[in-house]
């Protein structure tokens, strides 16, 4: 559903001069999936991430959903995705509801069809209690569950999810790794970039590994740990990771 052919993002800074955010990046995630994107912080995800959602433009390279090039038709491409950022923000003025309903109308959706879906999403994340309060007076997790449903709102096919966990209290979580499940099984294709080892190792069917920059390991976890000698994703990452910054002979 998803296809990453040798996207490769270059940044020109006045005092870092030129990086290479991410080099060459080829991957596959297919229709009910769960790809699990793990690295250590500044190894790429986020701008891989970026590029997979149409936000910023590879250097080079391309990124197909349903075998249409980003590059070609990105409205098209945004509308099959729902992309959750880590850094989201919502507009604190307004309630739950009225940020969905925003973005709803910015999918291009009938209000008509807004209202029923805003329902739906609240029940299925649990938003009842809070939906009518603005957002400014909403905690973290509440916050967060109303960023996701602002990702699922059109029911795209693809999901990017970068940390949707990061910072919850456990139930929030839960609640969270519960609907990303559910999203798997109604064949939804799933990009999941996370830095609790946990998390991946109960959902992921496959986990890329990215260091410095580069997608150097794409396998099943079974594959990872018997490649690297090792009992748990934990400390297969850590030896992969490890076994590249050594010198070589």
């Amino acid at each position: 559903m998803l296809r990453a052919e040798e996207l490769r993002k270059v940044f020109r800074t006045p005092r870092a001069g030129v990086v290479e955010a991410v080099r060459g990046a080829t991957f596959e995630v297919a229709a009910g999936e769960v790809f699990g994107l793990l690295g250590p912080n500044g190894a790429g995800k986020t701008t891989l991430l970026r590029m997979l959602a149409t936000i910023i433009v590879p250097t080079s390279g391309r990124c197909f959903v349903n075998g249409i090039a980003a590059d070609e038709a990105p409205d098209q491409i945004r509308a099959s995705i729902g992309f959750l950022s880590g850094n989201t923000r919502l507009y604190g003025r307004l309630t739950g509801r009225e940020v969905l309903h925003y973005f709803g109308r910015l999918y291009g959706m009938r209000d008509r069809d807004i209202r029923g879906r805003v329902d739906e999403v609240s029940a299925l994340l649990g938003m009842d209690e809070f939906i009518n309060r603005r957002c400014d007076t909403l905690s973290t997790g509440q916050t967060q569950k109303v960023s996701i449903a602002r990702v699922i709102l059109h029911d795209p096919q693809v999901l990017i999810l970068d940390e949707p966990t990061l910072g919850l209290d456990i139930m929030t979580s839960t609640a969270i790794l519960s609907f990303i499940s559910d999203a798997r099984a109604r064949g939804r294709a799933i990009i999941f970039s996370t830095h609790y080892m946990s998390e991946a190792e109960m959902l992921c069917d496959r986990v890329g590994l990215l260091h410095q920059g580069s997608l150097f390991a794409v396998d099943s976890k079974a594959a990872l740990c018997e490649q690297s000698g090792t009992a748990d994703l934990r400390a297969a990452f850590l030896k992969l990771v490890e076994e590249r910054e050594l010198p070589r002979p």
